[in-house]
């Protein structure tokens, strides 16, 4: 074993060490962590398409006791309580009494977790609310659409101390997590880049007249920018240590021109459809060129109105070689004097991640539900699938989350990687608006970047 190999893994064994000891994400000055408990006690606000996925996971996971719904849909939490009921729990209690019912939640219900996969608007009310009568929160991404909804996550985290997660299931996708250990392994080694994005034609979504289609157009035809920037974005921040020894100082953002989604709508859409009607302003595709304090550079794409194949790009570019994703496909400098792509799969069964792994097994031995429930509104689905690369991400999600609380540690996504990955996309705007000038990113973390250790998962 060389030298180098030595040092790294006495470097890592401290950190793991460390991470153990106080929690996967302990801030310098963070609040004293709880004592391990047996049950957490949950709350859902936002019971639709996406937290119905959320809902059935956590109700097959052992240690949670969903203790209510909340959703502006009664039939969404009945649903729910159904749910329940087939697996043998108690159903939860439903709060369905408008937009903001979940303020009554927070307040009358003893909850340990707040967790919402509402439309982006709603996310930080319910995460303040959440905050403010003691209760941890965890939303769906993006956690806020402002700089000053970022900072009033941070500050109420501050304030109370309880958590506040960002879920973000890119980063405990199969390939993200393989090279999240190649890249602690120092197999890159020194990172200098990274290209990464979200690249979805999301045209049909958005003329939906339910599901995402109630709200997702609206911010395509308010906004210009980088809007939905943390499936990309976050991975990078993992491996860069984004927050945790370095930290974003500003980024440049230009968009095209909008022409997708006009054009989607005057063919797919009646005539005297207020989605054909209306005038969409955010660009087809918007660029973010992003720098951080210590020189490395990120190249961030939004690009979800025109057709073409989905992927999320995930190049990762070190001094000793690169790795790309869509395909996943590595370039070492090591053993290779003529740069060429060798198939992922080849290092996948040397850094494959044993959270992935142990991931998998537990997805799969989960109870499965009794008989299989349609949609019981458009676009709301019941029916849960055996693992995939997809739902084995969105289900280590939910088990990383419920694993920290109820071990009383630190969430792996903080209230500052919530803030950070979020900005991007008020940053952008605001680039975008003033002909791509560069625009500073707030140091949500005060300084804390500068000591605090960086993300540790298991497998490396």
């Amino acid at each position: 074993m060389t030298t180098d190999r030595r040092q790294f893994l006495k470097h890592a064994g401290a950190a793991s060490a460390a991470a153990t000891a106080l929690g996967t994400r302990l801030i310098a000055d963070e609040p004293a962590k709880p004592a391990a408990k047996k049950t957490l006690k949950v709350g859902f606000v936002g019971v639709g398409v996406k937290g119905s996925s959320h809902v059935g996971t956590l109700l097959r996971l052992e240690g949670v006791d969903l203790r209510a719904v909340c959703d502006v849909r009664e039939i969404q939490c009945k649903e729910a309580q159904e749910q329940a009921k087939r697996l043998g729990k108690k159903p939860p209690a439903v709060y369905a009494r408008g937009d903001r019912d979940f303020e009554r939640m927070c307040a009358e219900e003893d909850l340990d977790l707040v967790y919402t996969a509402t439309p982006w608007r709603w996310h930080v009310p319910v995460c303040l609310a959440a905050m403010a009568h003691g209760k941890h929160a965890a939303t769906e991404v993006p956690a806020a659409l402002t700089v000053e909804e970022c900072w009033q996550l941070v500050e109420a985290f501050e304030k109370t101390g309880k958590h506040c997660s960002m879920m973000e299931n890119v980063n405990y996708q199969r390939d993200e997590l393989t090279i999240y250990n190649m890249v602690r392994r120092g197999v890159l080694g020194e990172l200098v880049h990274g290209v990464a994005g979200y690249l979805h034609d999301t045209r049909h979504l958005k003329m939906l007249d339910h599901a995402d289609g109630l709200w997702l157009g609206d911010e395509h035809a308010t906004r210009n920018g980088n809007l939905y920037p943390t499936h990309g974005f976050g991975p990078l921040a993992w491996y860069m240590n984004i927050n945790r020894g370095d930290r974003v100082d500003y980024l440049v953002s230009m968009s095209t021109k909008a022409r997708g989604l006009d054009l989607y709508a005057a063919e797919h859409m009646p005539v005297d459809h207020p989605k054909r009607k209306r005038k969409y302003v955010n660009g087809d595709v918007n660029t973010c060129l992003i720098r951080t304090v210590n020189g490395l550079t990120i190249t961030l794409t939004h690009d979800t109105d025109l057709p073409r194949p989905y992927s999320r790009v995930n190049h990762v570019q070190g001094t000793k070689g690169l790795v790309t994703g869509f395909p996943f496909q590595v370039s070492l400098e090591a053993g290779n004097p003529h740069p060429s792509w060798e198939p992922g799969d080849k290092h996948r069964a040397k850094h494959e991640s044993a959270l992935w792994t142990r991931g998998v097994a537990l997805q799969k031995a989960l109870p499965r539900i009794d008989k299989d429930y349609g949609p019981i509104l458009p676009g709301a689905t019941w029916a849960y699938d055996p693992p995939n690369e997809l739902k084995g991400g969105d289900f280590l999600e939910d088990y990383r989350l419920v694993e920290a609380h109820l071990a009383g540690t630190a969430p792996d996504f903080d209230v500052y990687d919530a803030a950070t990955w979020s900005v991007i996309a008020a940053l952008s705007e605001k680039s975008v608006a003033d002909r791509s000038r560069p625009v500073d990113c707030p140091d949500f973390t005060r300084g804390k970047w500068k000591t605090t250790p960086p993300v540790v998962i298991g497998g490396v």
